[in-house]
């Protein structure tokens, strides 16, 4: 590390001009990175709801689909209507009542079943058959151009409308978290700083590692809208500290070294290098807990937020000092007085009334862990969006018009089931809570009608050479205890008939989505205390000290998780997964700051006192500038997001971190200070150094 250190300073305009360089590759590797925007497809490959889609897709040429209601048109517009929208590229099919009859039929003479299905006084409804998958590009495009075609008679309802407006919303908001984040943080380092100019350089050092790492996420093939639009905040917030390490670490080599800079930068180089090493692996392990989730999107955002902050620590120990180097002239031409005032009193009362964050820890924590189990989340992803979105209108005009929220789909395997098999199977169907109608070929015709007769359109739409398709219009919402029992009294009576056949669309997918997220939220909190419980372990050679440590933190967690629960506010199941991890791995550095003093200080012969006194009057500006860093990053993105999924992300970090800096500052000195006496006999190097001797000869000295 010493050599690169003596490259960096000696070739600084070489580091700067590469890093500059790199930025086009980046760039070009940012914009050709496609963007996923349905949470649902990270959904397991394993699942039967996720197979049955790749069959649809398969053998009926579809994946996805649209309700489409239309209001105060007559048959013969409707009809022409239809065409335009079968006309429009990846549309496969629409699904209308002249499938079956003639237009010239009137309403009345049609069977009840397509009465219900289509009709509903002036309005009536299509469903339009796309192609491709609920979140290809193909499919959103083909609902634009839906939107352009139906004009304002007409709405577009389901999944696929929805994934197109969390695109359009995200598209739309993604630039603005980063400048929001970005003036935010400015402002923060502008009065912890004491030079103008640093923290410019600072944004600008962070700001190409957060392109590097946007840049290569092309390898990754595709990310996460969610995973795009946290990445550039989460890095910006959890990197930030790397550079204020440096440059401390700068400053007090400068002292050593008078008059010679570039030797001073090698040893803040070498010196941030091994210190800042050790302190991401803790962010690196929380975010590569989410890798162990089999909900896909989890190992999404682990690969690349992980991959950040690597990105991160590389470039505050090559670019950021030659930045620094080449700017010296003019960061102390800019040099002012910290407008932060001396904590050192603040301090000492802290540290002397330790007693006092030690009772309020006890009466917190049960009505934070007990906040933290009970707290409401919800799965349904529309809820996320803004009612005033053309998804959100369209889905209401589909429940005020006909009464209905869901479409499930039956796929069945031809050969296997009798017409009056699957007649049977049908009425069973509709008899079940909350169903409105079924529609498949047995349903539509009599008892006495022969299938050959049913026209050639619809049953190039519900069947083919191996399988065969049936309709089920639910009145329930997605992610509902309703519908979830609803599916399972489904699921139920088509396994009867055929094991092999399958329950599927969207409401199928989410009850999927909720009970392999439940299962993951407890996976990944353990994995991923007990990953950095590991480095804690291993870094301070000590049992007691990581789970002192760990223990403050999950308590800062419990009490930021509690508050949905006593302001009963619902969660998006994302956030539930993601905050534990996130604010365990990127806070708990602020508690091996101040430890790391303190066992330092224990060491070297100071008292419990002494040692936990200067490990919190030297470290807590600095937690207090990372704190309020991560709470400038994610807060002000927080007010502006109209995606309550990325909205309820951010608002739970920055709270985090505050609450994390809260119960550092002022509860962890008060846990080191009540077991010390336990730290010293558990901590292999105290051991080592013959504390307890040390303390005892000391205490007897006093006596006598």
């Amino acid at each position: 590390m010493k050599k690169l250190a003596e490259f960096i300073t000696k070739h600084k305009n070489i580091i700067i001009l590469l890093a500059v360089i790199l930025l086009i590759p980046s760039g070009i590797g940012y914009v050709s990175t496609r963007v996923n925007y349905d949470i649902l497809s990270y959904l397991p490959d394993s699942l039967e709801t996720v197979k049955g889609q790749d069959v649809m897709v398969d053998e009926f040429g579809m994946g996805a689909f649209s309700m489409i209601v239309v209001e105060d048109m007559s048959m013969k517009d409707a009809a022409a209507l239809e065409k335009k929208i079968e006309a429009i590229d990846h549309v496969e099919d629409v699904l209308w009542y002249d499938d079956a009859l003639d237009i010239s039929v009137p309403t009345k003479m049609m069977p009840d079943k397509l009465r219900k299905a289509f009709f509903n006084g002036d309005a009536t409804m299509m469903i339009a058959l796309f192609d491709n998958t609920t979140s290809a590009d193909d499919t959103m495009d083909a609902i634009a151009n839906i939107r352009k075609t139906v004009g304002k008679s007409a709405f577009a309802a389901g999944m696929s409308g929805v994934v197109t407006d969390i695109k359009d919303l995200a598209l739309k908001e993604m630039p603005v978290y980063v400048m929001i984040a970005a003036a935010l943080v400015l402002v923060v380092l502008l009065i912890t700083m004491e030079s103008f100019v640093t923290p410019l350089i600072f944004l600008a050092t962070i700001g190409m590692s957060i392109v590097y790492n946007l840049g290569s996420n092309f390898m990754l093939g595709e990310i996460s809208y969610i995973t795009q639009a946290l990445a550039a905040v989460l890095q910006l917030a959890v990197t930030m500290d790397y550079s204020i390490f440096l440059l401390e670490s700068y400053e007090a080599n400068k002292e050593r070294f008078p008059g010679d800079n570039k030797r001073a930068m090698k040893h803040a180089i070498t010196n941030t290098f091994v210190s800042v090493s050790s302190s991401s692996l803790t962010t690196i392990a929380g975010f590569l807990a989410l890798c162990s989730m089999t909900f896909r999107l989890g190992t999404n955002i682990g690969i690349v937020m992980s991959k950040g902050v690597i990105i991160g620590v590389i470039a505050c120990v090559t670019v950021l000092p030659a930045l620094i180097l080449t700017f010296d002239k003019a960061i102390e031409k800019t040099s002012h007085k910290s407008l932060l005032p001396n904590l050192d009193g603040l301090s000492k009362i802290i540290v002397k009334y330790h007693w006092v964050a030690l009772a309020l820890f006890v009466v917190l924590i049960a009505p934070a862990a007990y906040g933290n189990a009970n707290y409401k989340i919800y799965y349904n992803i529309d809820s996320s969006l803004p009612k005033t979105i053309p998804s959100a209108i369209a889905n209401d005009k589909l429940s005020e018009e006909f009464d209905m929220s869901n479409m499930h789909i039956v796929l069945m395997k031809n050969g296997d089931l009798s017409a009056k098999d699957k007649k049977n199977m049908s009425n069973k169907i509709e008899k079940v809570d909350g169903v409105k109608w079924v529609i498949g070929l047995s349903s539509l015709i009599g008892p006495n009608m022969p299938e050959s007769m049913i026209p050639d359109s619809l049953r190039d739409i519900l069947q083919t050479k191996d399988y065969e398709l049936m309709f089920i219009c639910s009145d329930y919402k997605s992610a509902t205890d309703e519908v979830n029992a609803q599916i399972a009294d489904i699921n139920k009576i088509v396994k009867s008939y055929q094991k092999g056949a399958m329950v599927i669309g969207e409401a199928p997918l989410m009850k999927d989505l909720q009970d392999v997220t439940d299962v993951d939220l407890k996976n990944v909190n353990t994995i991923s205390i007990a990953a950095i419980f590991l480095i804690i372990l291993i870094t301070f050679k000590s049992i007691s000290i990581p789970i002192i440590l760990v223990s403050v933190i999950e308590f800062a967690i419990a009490c930021n998780m509690s508050v949905p629960y006593y302001t009963n506010t619902s969660l998006a199941f994302v956030t539930s997964i993601v905050i534990g991890t996130i604010q365990l791995g990127a806070t708990v550095d602020y508690a091996i700051l101040m430890t790391s003093r303190y066992h330092k200080e224990r060491i070297n012969g100071a008292t419990k006192a002494e040692a936990v006194g200067i490990a919190h009057r030297t470290s807590i500006k600095s937690i207090l500038t990372s704190g309020f860093g991560f709470f400038a990053a994610t807060f002000g993105v927080s007010l502006y997001s109209q995606i309550d999924m990325i909205k309820s992300i951010v608002t739970l970090l920055a709270r985090g971190a505050v609450i994390s800096m809260i119960v550092v500052i002022c509860i962890l000195p008060a846990m080191l200070w009540l077991f010390d006496g336990v730290i010293v006999r558990t901590s292999w190097d105290m051991r080592k150094a013959g504390i307890v001797q040390r303390d005892k000869a000391a205490k007897q000295e006093k006596l006598s």
